[in-house]
């Protein structure tokens, strides 16, 4: 793998239930809100309602492409064994008002920037939820 070592850790504050932030992490139906649309190869048919232990989905940020495989999914964490242009895992942590994510690994990508810009739109998303 070409790249580097890096790691960041972010915890921020938001006017969101433990409940909200989990369906926007760990439902794929409501990724569109926040995250990069999924690669033509990655069928949203194919995806669970939310995600489960073995759950394996890709996401493309240009020409890079990210493969995430599910370790884990509770309640209030999820973590991500990542792979492509990037080796390395990605954990989430939440509760009412509150999300935590750990991203490490090696890879060619700023990742402390994708990291920062990944949360802030996640805000964005709780912020200004859908109209019923």
């Amino acid at each position: 793998m070409l790249g580097s070592f890096q790691q960041c850790e972010l915890r921020i504050e938001l006017d969101a239930s433990a409940a909200a932030i989990g369906d926007l992490l760990q439902c794929p139906n409501q990724w569109h809100r926040w995250s990069p649309p999924l690669p033509d190869d990655t069928p949203r048919d194919r995806l669970p309602d939310r995600l489960t232990p073995g759950t394996h989905y890709r996401r493309a940020i240009g020409p890079l492409v990210i493969d995430h495989h599910v370790q884990r999914a509770e309640n209030n964490s999820l973590s991500l064994l990542l792979s492509g242009s990037i080796d390395g895992h990605h954990d989430w942590r939440w509760g009412d008002g509150w999300v935590q994510s750990r991203l490490e690994g090696i890879s060619p990508l700023p990742l402390r920037l994708a990291h920062s810009l990944s949360l802030q739109a996640l805000r964005q998303a709780l912020q200004h939820p859908p109209k019923p």
